[in-house]
């Protein structure tokens, strides 16, 4: 009799949990959470873990990783995929640099940057749209080459970048907030506005949901997904800013070892990576789960190998995650 009531239970269980992973504000619920847990758990582990200085320390320091995770969002929903975003940020620190030594002011250096960049973000997604190229192979390829290029105009080294009037974007803060994290959280409020508010929103869902239809229908699937690879390339840049200003120094990979957290927290956010779906509030509440966890082991003095080993972990599990909202929705 009980083991008949264990099989009842057991599926029953089951059911409700797919259910609840159909539900559509399940995922950020569930990221609010286990953060909320991670906060309280790290403080107790740490004295010096709750504290002001040390949560807009965190936020400090996923600024840069949050513009590129916040832009890759729409892309990954769009149905595209930019592996080229965290070079980018590296190339443009190398670019900022190198111009500057030649004598161009800064912000012209920042802005000739910037439209590389965009330049990049094009060629990325005519690529993929008008060749018909796989985004992972098309951004990965453009990955190597941007990469390559900066090792090249370095000789993979890094540059100094102390420049009076540009590092204080990295440095200063505002009402006692750093000015790279106010950038960041307006970076996610616009493009929640544009997701949400604006006809081109419903052109990313309906390009990701079903591009060949959204074709018959008129929309312009194309011209949305290279203008969201643009967008892509230039948060990458604007990332590379803020990182070489913090810093004081620009290097060819500057960014490069935090591609694979962009793109974990877009996946643990709960963007598809079958498209059609997903939230920048959810990436952004990835992006900080991701960061308390390197801060608070660090506080804890755990190596940092094992950090790398419990980034790769939440990866799967946000992959595996992914697919089980997959099957809860019926995709």
């Amino acid at each position: 009799m009980a083991t008949t009531e264990t099989t009842v239970v057991a599926p029953s269980l089951k059911r409700r949990f797919m259910n609840l992973l159909a539900k559509p504000w399940s995922g950020v619920a569930m990221l609010l959470v286990f953060y909320l847990i991670l906060i309280a758990v790290f403080s107790i582990l740490s004295p010096f873990f709750f504290n002001t200085r040390n949560m807009l320390q965190i936020g400090l320091n996923v600024a840069y990783i949050g513009l590129m995770a916040a832009a890759g969002t729409p892309l990954i929903i769009a149905g595209g995929l930019d592996l080229s975003v965290a070079a980018i940020a590296g190339l443009t620190g190398v670019m900022i640099s190198l111009l500057v030594g030649l004598g161009v002011p800064v912000w012209v250096a920042v802005g000739l940057a910037l439209a590389l960049a965009a330049a990049i973000g094009v060629a990325n997604g005519l690529f993929t749209t008008r060749l018909k190229l796989n985004p992972l192979i098309t951004t990965l390829g453009m990955m190597s080459i941007v990469s390559g290029i900066a090792l090249v105009l370095t000789g993979g080294l890094t540059r100094p970048l102390m420049i009076p009037g540009f590092n204080w974007i990295g440095s200063e803060r505002l009402f006692s907030i750093p000015i790279p994290l106010i950038i960041m959280v307006v970076t996610f409020f616009a493009l929640w506005l544009v997701m949400t508010k604006t006809k081109f929103g419903r052109f990313i869902y309906a390009a990701g949901g079903n591009a060949e239809a959204s074709r018959l229908i008129g929309i312009p699937v194309e011209r949305t997904v290279i203008v969201l690879y643009v967008i892509s390339a230039l948060a990458g840049a604007v990332a590379g800013t803020i990182l070489g200003a913090m810093l004081g120094a620009a290097g060819p990979n500057a960014a490069g070892s935090q591609l694979l957290t962009v793109i974990a927290a877009i996946i643990l956010g709960g963007t598809s990576l079958n498209g059609g779906r997903g939230s920048v509030w959810g990436t952004l509440l990835a992006v900080l789960i991701l960061g308390t966890l390197n801060n608070g082991l660090t506080l804890l003095n755990v190596s940092s190998f094992w950090q790398d080993v419990t980034r790769g972990v939440v990866l799967m599990l946000a992959v595996s995650l992914d697919q089980l909202r997959n099957r809860a929705l019926g995709e």
